[in-house]
């Protein structure tokens, strides 16, 4: 990954700490007490049944919600950073945020525009080729299948080359042969030092891609397990434990 920190207006860092993080909503408790550090070159899944507040984390790194109590920082800096710290971040979620009625050189013109890249198009095409759908540039996205769409929704969080990437449930709906391209891509970002946080049900998926794993339970950390092995079965009996027993 090229350093984009000699930008005006951007900044890097090379990990990323959650120190006794909250978050309600109301009354609710989304999230208590969550405590991680993530650094370049690692995956880190987020894993927990529905509800647990996985995506609350997400958005929270993503600086799309602010803690309730705790902080969250990128090296030295804090989200109050603003759009110099956005700016070295990528999302991918649920939504993919792209434009069926245009192409799939279009829809990545038009967010390397947005992000102020240099040369729009060459990225746009440089994003496709690697995603192995230089051959569909001037296809509608409409036209595509989950995958394909996947791909590009993919290069779209990557157009601007940011330090961190957050993908929430990045697998859902893909094939065994698109969810194999996906990680084979997460790995090729691990190895250009990208910090990846990933939120996932497909403990198979990612019993075979993560370097670290915080389990997550009612909002509470259940968890937190170095190089896991055997996800299903960990992650079974991790859900079963006493949370007043839960620990590192």
């Amino acid at each position: 990954m090229s350093d984009e920190s000699s930008r005006p207006n951007a900044l890097d860092f090379t990990d990323i700490s959650v120190e006794e993080v909250s978050r309600s909503f109301g009354r609710r408790r989304a999230l208590s007490r969550v405590t991680f550090r993530a650094a370049q070159g690692e995956i880190l899944g987020i894993l927990g049944p529905n509800g647990a507040g996985k995506s609350t984390l997400l958005a929270i790194l993503a600086t799309l919600l602010r803690p309730t109590s705790g902080r969250v920082r990128y090296g030295g800096a804090t989200d109050t950073q603003g759009a110099a710290l956005r700016a070295r971040i990528g999302v991918l979620g649920h939504d993919l945020f792209l434009y069926p009625e245009l192409t799939a050189r279009e829809n990545l013109e038009f967010f390397a525009g947005l992000h102020a890249v240099v040369e729009p198009r060459h990225a746009a095409d440089e994003a496709l080729d690697r995603a192995g759908l230089g051959t569909r540039a001037d296809d509608p996205v409409s036209t595509f299948s989950r995958g394909m769409r996947q791909r590009v929704a993919l290069e779209r969080a990557l157009i601007h080359q940011p330090r961190l990437l957050l993908l929430d449930e990045p697998f859902t709906g893909l094939d065994d042969a698109s969810a194999s391209a996906l990680v084979a891509r997460l790995r090729e970002l691990r190895r250009t030092g990208a910090i990846l946080v990933v939120a996932t049900h497909d403990l198979e998926i990612a019993d075979r891609l993560l370097d670290h794993a915080l389990f997550l339970r009612d909002g509470r950390p259940a968890a937190s397990i170095a190089q896991p092995e055997r996800l299903r079965s960990t992650y079974q009996d991790v859900m079963t434990r006493p949370l007043d027993g839960a620990g590192t």
